[in-house]
C-alpha cells in the first residue's frame, strides 16, 4: 500500500503542479476528485506524514477551484475522522455556508479552539451548522447561546449532545421569557441545576403575570389561575428533578431520620448556596412534601419562605440565610431584608400553619389525576 501511494502520489504531485501552472478549472476539478479519491481509499492506513502531504495538496487545489467543487470536497472529508486538519479548518471557517456546513455539522477533526472562532465570527447560518453536532462542550454551546438568533438557540436546546454551563442556562433562561416552546425545552434538559429550574418556573410565571395583567387588568383572579397552570405545564418537564437533587434530597433524609437535621444545618446549606439541600431540609422540619416547599420559595415575594420558617420555629438569622440564598441563585430583584424581618416577628405560628395547609391544598387540587 505504502508504495502504491507513494508512486500515485509522486505522479498526482507532478500533475498538480501541471494543474497549477497550465490547466483549466475543468482540469483542477478533476485533479482535485483523484486526489480526494486517493485520499478516502486509504484514509485508515496513512500515516500522519502522508495526512500532512494530503493537506498541502488540498489547500494548494482549494484556492485554485469553484465553490461547488470545495461545497463537494467539503461533503466527502467531513465524515472522515483521519481528514488534513488544516484543509478542513480552512473549508469550515469559508464564507460560503455551502462549502462550511458539512464540515461545521460533522468533522471530529475540528478542535474546541476553531468551532469557538468560527462561532463568534461567522454567520448565523454557521451557528446553525454547528449546532447539531453531535457533541458540543460547554465553550461551544456559551457562544452559540450568546451569539445565536432564535433558531441557532432552538437547534441548540433541542440536542441532546449538547452541554451547558451555568451561565448558559442563564442566557438560556432569560431568551425564553415570552417563549412558552423554549422554556419547555429549557426545563426539559436533564442537568439543568435545580435552582435554575426554578428560576425559570419563577420568570415563566413571571411572563404570563405581566401578559394577561396588561390584557385585562379587572381579572386579578383569572391571572393567578393562569400563572398556576403555566407553572404546572412547565413543572411537568422529566427533567425537573436531577440525579443532583436525588442525591441532596436522599442526603438531608438520611440526616432527618438520624435525628440530625436541625436548623443550624438549614442555615449551613443556606449560607453555601445549597438549594436542593435547604429546600429539602425545611420541607421535612416543616413537615410539608419537597414540592410544596418549592413552590412556596420560587414566589416572588419572600413570604413563602418565612410561612416555612416560622411553623420550623426558625430564628430569623436563618430566615435571612434563606431569602438571601433564594436571592442570589434566582436572580431576582434583591428582597427588602428589613421589611421582611419586620413581618417575622409579626407573624404567628398559628397564621403560618394556616397559611400552609392553605399551600397544601392548592398542590392537591392542582396535581393531575392519576393514570388508569
Amino acid at each position: 500500500m505504502i508504495s502504491k501511494f507513494a508512486s500515485t502520489a509522486e505522479s498526482l504531485l507532478d500533475e498538480l503542479q501541471t494543474t497549477l501552472t497550465h490547466g483549466t478549472v475543468a482540469r483542477r476539478v478533476e485533479t482535485l476528485r483523484r486526489v480526494t479519491d486517493l485520499f478516502i481509499n486509504g484514509a485508515v492506513e496513512f500515516s500522519d506524514d502522508q495526512i500532512e502531504l494530503f493537506d498541502d495538496v488540498f489547500q494548494c487545489l482549494i484556492l485554485h477551484i469553484e465553490t461547488s467543487a470545495k461545497a463537494l470536497l467539503a461533503i466527502r472529508l467531513a465524515p472522515i475522522n483521519t481528514a488534513p486538519p488544516l484543509t478542513i479548518r480552512a473549508l469550515a471557517g469559508d464564507d460560503l455556508i455551502e462549502v462550511a456546513a458539512p464540515v461545521l455539522s460533522q468533522s471530529e477533526r475540528l478542535d474546541e479552539a476553531t468551532l469557538i472562532e468560527t462561532a463568534r465570527n461567522k454567520s448565523q447560518a454557521h451557528l446553525r451548522a454547528i449546532s447539531i453536532r453531535k457533541v458540543l462542550s460547554r465553550a461551544v454551546t456559551d457562544v452559540l447561546v450568546q451569539r445565536g438568533d432564535d433558531e441557532v438557540i432552538q437547534s441548540t436546546v433541542n440536542n441532546p449532545g449538547a452541554e451547558f454551563s451555568e451561565g448558559g442556562f442563564n442566557r438560556l433562561i432569560s431568551r425564553a421569557e415570552g417563549d412558552d416552546n423554549l422554556a419547555s425545552c429549557v426545563g426539559m434538559r436533564p442537568t439543568l441545576p435545580r435552582h435554575l429550574y426554578l428560576k425559570l418556573l419563577a420568570k415563566a410565571s413571571a411572563t404570563v403575570r405581566e401578559r394577561l395583567e396588561a390584557a385585562n387588568p379587572q381579572q386579578a383572579a383569572s391571572v393567578s389561575s393562569a400563572v398556576q397552570e403555566a407553572m404546572r405545564r412547565v413543572r411537568s418537564a422529566p427533567a425537573g428533578i436531577t440525579a443532583e437533587t436525588a442525591i441532596a434530597h436522599a442526603l438531608v433524609k438520611s440526616l432527618h431520620v438520624d435525628g440530625r437535621l436541625d436548623e443550624h444545618q438549614v442555615a449551613s446549606f443556606a449560607e453555601a448556596g445549597k438549594f436542593d439541600e435547604a429546600n429539602a431540609a425545611i420541607a421535612a422540619l416543616a413537615n410539608v412534601p419537597v414540592s410544596v416547599a418549592e413552590n412556596m420559595m420560587v414566589e416572588t415575594r419572600a413570604e413563602g419562605v418565612m410561612i416555612l420558617a416560622k411553623v420550623s420555629g426558625m430564628t430569623w438569622a436563618t430566615v435571612r440565610a434563606l431569602i438571601n440564598m433564594r436571592d442570589n441563585l434566582s436572580g431576582m430583584k434583591p428582597t427588602d431584608i428589613q421589611a421582611c424581618k419586620a413581618t417575622y416577628e409579626r407573624l404567628r405560628p398559628s397564621t403560618a400553619q394556616q397559611v400552609l395547609r392553605f399551600h397544601r391544598m392548592q398542590q392537591t387540587a392542582a396535581a393531575p389525576p392519576a393514570a388508569g
